[in-house]
């Protein structure tokens, strides 16, 4: 996803800075290393062997660097172009890829240094795996592809069946026909380590993560903490030393890798898992959580998302394979602060920890049970669920194999949630309040739990003087002052942020889903990037590890918070900032812009240079919220007298079926404000359209779903255009959708320009565009 964005666009300026010509190889066009002028020549193409090949040839670069482009890099180094041509790997030598990546290599190497791996064998046919699971005597048995990413065709197999199914679709997602079939370590604890070495063989721990889950989940998809919580010195000290012996037996030369550990919690036992001979997804988080540019030293020598709502047919279940589409990063004092935010961060609709729109406690004992034992995305609310209901921390550990130190942190969490029940608003003190809010919980959280409003909780808080600082990011480990520019919020007494004036803060999109991706974090870097050249401070407010937008010298001032319209206020409310950006980021700063700007006009803020109001910069506002209200809409189109399908508004379920009957089936059926075009369907009969406004969204008078007539066999075309103050518009570009309508723009395959569009029907185009 966008971490190899990062890292690659890191790599592109430190080689640029050493005075390198750079040439890049890059098949995605959302990406800011594709920018044109970030490399001297930038090939867009498929990212194959032959054509990779094609390029070296042509351009006969002296070296090549293959790790900081995840798997795609490191397998196309196995297709031997690069020995043919003659062309030096950096970084990591094709032997030290081959070192980590092949899982019989990397066990005969870890056997040469003493460190044990999971009793284990290497297969390249389902009868030769099905042979390894007899030696090794029991289920459950973990399958590992060799040369895959993210776990690629992986998994855990409870019984012969499910192992005779993961060994196939493992065996076909690996280029090299391999898997490895090993012991299973489920409840052990998961570790990783980012490791860095230099050409002089100097080695050093950048950050260490410890994964809240237990083994069996992908680290991908586990929560993580860094640095680690629940080692003790002595097992980190070994962990070090261990990640020392590994990156110089691999023979990783110069540069960053991610080793990964399972400990016994019983006894100590230590496990090697796997290496990475590349930077990761776990590396940009490390970046960010530390302040250490892996990506760029790497040259020149990052909780969660998933999207099980949008495929009904896939099961909820974790495992060693990677599910997760994006995830979330906050940073706080405590672990408490850091957990809460980040439930925030991940835009699931949770204020904190426990309120959002899960019922918890109308859970069954089973049903909590299953999402307790059976890694799941709901697992981490199950907790929740378990607490409420009795259950100790005991009691969790036993059926989760969560460490009680973990265990620990949640269930005092659920205690002062207890506490908050217990009281009024007016009843809590200002030192009760600072207490609260530095574990974490928001002002939407504790308004829930002592039965106010959130605007009465900012109130109350305010009178208090019980407001947030903000602290930086400490690179340098308290040796001396350090100067980064990123800052995250805690509840403390002395802030660290330092505002100036003249300035810009800019709302980037949050974490990477379905239907919001690393196209908004170019569009925010690109925002910065201007907004700096014409003489503004810039300021970043980002939640996502994995993104350019949040790396260090991206923007002047980096505020690593959620995107809410609490965390945003106080940012707003420290910096006053000229002009705020909110339509970069996709949905989430969108969704923001009404109530930023009822907050501004609340508080009547006036920016601490005497400028004037602080003010939304762009579209405003209103024009946001009419483009996004489907009623408010559908308005405009009729005064413009442009047409558009046949429909209506439902407010109930018998205004829906009224308006189908009318128009006819198939319709379209849509919320306002949606993502992705999820809870967007097209429904055929009654049936299905009551069955849809049961399950997919809550329709009310206040909520209202537009019911379209769907357009059969409709060609579909989207238009990008650029609109200034003055009225003037100019159109970027016009394309056309391959697949008919019905496919939603992000899946369909586009042509530009178009291709069986009349020159008449452009001109319709364009005049309706503009109006």
């Amino acid at each position: 996803a966008g971490e190899f964005d990062y890292s690659g666009t890191q790599a592109c300026k430190a080689l640029a800075e050493e005075g390198y010509e750079v040439v890049l190889v890059n098949s995605n066009p959302a990406t800011i290393m594709a920018d044109p002028g970030l490399a001297n020549r930038t090939y867009i193409g498929p990212m194959t062997p032959p054509l990779v090949e094609r390029i070296i040839a042509a351009e006969r670069p002296d070296a090549l660097l293959p790790t900081m482009g995840g798997q795609t890099a490191l397998n196309l180094a196995e297709s031997g172009a690069f020995d043919r041509l003659g062309v030096r790997l950096i970084g990591a030598s094709l032997s030290a890829i081959r070192a980590a990546e092949d899982r019989q290599l990397f066990k005969q190497s870890m056997d040469r240094i003493g460190l044990k791996t999971p009793p284990s064998g290497i297969r390249t046919t389902l009868e030769e795996c099905l042979a390894i699971a007899e030696d090794i005597g029991e289920f459950p048995l973990i399958v590992r592809p060799a040369f895959t990413l993210g776990g690629t065709g992986g998994g855990i197999a409870y019984n012969r069946a499910e192992f005779e199914d993961i060994c196939r679709a493992g065996l076909a997602a690996s280029h090299a026909r391999q898997v490895l079939i090993e012991k299973s370590l489920l409840g052990w604890k998961e570790y990783e380590l980012e490791v860095m070495r230099d050409m002089a063989d100097n080695v050093v721990i950048i950050c260490s993560i410890e994964n809240i889950d237990p083994m069996g989940v992908h680290t991908g998809d586990s929560i993580t903490v860094a640095p680690a919580q629940t080692l003790t010195d002595k097992e980190y000290q070994r962990l070090r030393d261990y990640s020392v012996a590994i990156i110089r037996e691999i023979g990783v030369e110069c540069g960053g890798s991610n080793v990964q550990f399972a400990v016994n919690p019983a006894d100590g036992e230590v496990m090697v898992i796997e290496m990475n001979p590349r930077v990761s997804r776990s590396s940009a988080l490390a970046s960010k959580a530390t302040g250490f540019p892996i990506a760029k030293m790497a040259a020149k020598l990052s909780i969660p998302r998933f999207a099980f709502e949008k495929f009904p047919g896939s099961e909820p279940i974790l495992t060693t394979q990677m599910k997760s589409v994006g995830e979330a990063m906050a940073l706080g004092r405590t672990f408490q602060e850091s957990f809460q935010k980040a439930v925030r961060s991940l835009e699931t609709g949770f204020a904190g920890w426990g309120c959002g729109p899960i019922k918890e406690l109308d859970w069954d004992w089973e049903k909590i049970k299953y999402s307790l034992r059976v890694p799941n995305p709901d697992r981490i609310h199950a907790i929740y669920a378990a607490f409420k209901k009795g259950m100790g921390v005991e009691g969790i550990h036993e059926i989760s194999f969560i460490d009680k130190s973990f265990l620990t942190e949640l269930k005092d969490l659920v205690d002062v949630e207890q506490f908050l029940m217990s009281r009024s608003l007016d009843q809590l003190s200002k030192d009760d309040l600072y207490q609260v809010k530095r574990r974490g919980f928001s002002d939407k959280q504790i308004a829930f739990a002592t039965s106010s409003s959130e605007s009465d909780v900012i109130l109350r808080r305010m009178a208090l003087g019980v407001t947030p600082t903000y602290k930086r990011v400490d690179t340098c480990a308290a040796e001396f002052e350090a100067n980064t520019p990123y800052m995250y919020s805690s509840y403390e007494y002395e802030c660290e942020s330092a505002p100036t004036n003249r300035k810009v803060l800019i709302l980037g999109g949050g974490p990477n889903r379905i239907g919001q991706g690393i196209e908004f974090d170019y569009c925010c870097c690109h925002a910065s990037f201007a907004l700096r050249e014409a003489g503004f401070e810039t300021i970043m407010m980002n939640s996502n590890p994995e993104t350019v937008s949040t790396d260090y010298d991206t923007s002047d001032r980096l505020y690593f918070e959620p995107l809410t319209i609490e965390d945003v206020s106080n940012v707003l409310d420290l910096e006053r900032p000229d002009g705020i950006i909110v339509q970069f980021g996709g949905q989430t700063p969108l969704k923001l812009a009404v109530p930023i700007q009822h907050y501004i006009e609340e508080n009547k803020m006036v920016s601490a240079s005497g400028i004037g109001n602080v003010k939304i910069w762009g579209t405003s506002p209103d024009s946001i919220d009419a483009a996004e209200d489907r009623k408010r809409f559908n308005a405009i189109l009729e005064e413009l007298g442009i047409e558009q399908p046949k429909g209506g508004i439902a407010r109930s379920e018998p205004d829906a079926l009224a308006i189908a009957s009318e128009i006819g089936y198939p319709v379209v059926v849509r919320p306002s404000y949606v993502l992705g075009g999820r809870a967007m369907e097209i429904v055929y009969n009654d049936e299905k359209l009551i069955k849809y406004l049961a399950t997919a969204v809550q329709v009310d008078p206040e909520r209202p779903v537009l019911v379209d007539k769907y357009l059969i066999d409709a060609v579909e075309i989207d238009v990008d255009a650029l609109a200034d103050s003055a009225g003037n518009v100019v159109i970027g570009g016009i394309m056309e959708h391959i697949e008919q309508a019905g496919i939603h723009s992000g899946d369909s395959a586009c042509s530009l320009p178009t291709r069986t569009v009349s020159a008449q029907c452009l001109e319709v185009i364009r005049l309706w565009t503009i109006s």
